[in-house]
């Protein structure tokens, strides 16, 4: 079960290039349900996510490099290309996955938090540099931005 927050943001962070991050491309097979391919630096993966927008099943199963590339070729819609920043939340023991979009959906910018149960995600508290809670706004899901 993934149970994650979306927010759009105030400011880019302080340091931003100071903390761990990753190269990540990925791109979508079908978008009801959602299926996606993801390359995330060498890594690859290949997603199935049931439906719902805080709250839903996620799997991930590994692919190779050959397997990710062959896949790619059929996907639908635009490939999104996104640099992730990994910013710890310590007071809370929480960690903000801050997506850089590039180019067509340059300049936005969004901060997912994923958390342990429902609980903790409805007792969240964003930082000051969040913006606005976007999670149930079907628009900034990345399936929905592939299109």
């Amino acid at each position: 079960m993934e149970i994650e927050k979306k927010y759009t943001i105030k400011q880019l962070p302080d340091n931003l290039e100071a903390y761990d991050h990753h190269d990540i491309e990925q791109a979508y097979l079908n978008t009801d349900p959602v299926v996606r391919i993801r390359k995330e630096d060498e890594t690859y993966y290949l997603t199935y996510k049931g439906a719902g927008l805080m709250a839903r099943e996620e799997y991930n199963l590994p692919l190779n490099r050959e397997s990710y590339y062959h896949l790619r070729d059929k996907v639908d819609g635009n490939i999104i290309t996104k640099r992730r920043y990994l910013i710890p939340l310590k007071t809370v023991g929480l960690t903000v996955e801050l997506d850089v979009f590039e180019p067509p959906l340059a300049p936005l910018i969004i901060a997912e938090v994923e958390f342990p149960d429902l609980k903790r995600a409805a007792d969240f508290i964003p930082p000051d540099w969040f913006l606005d809670d976007v999670t149930h706004d079907g628009r900034y899901h990345n399936s929905n931005l592939s299109k």
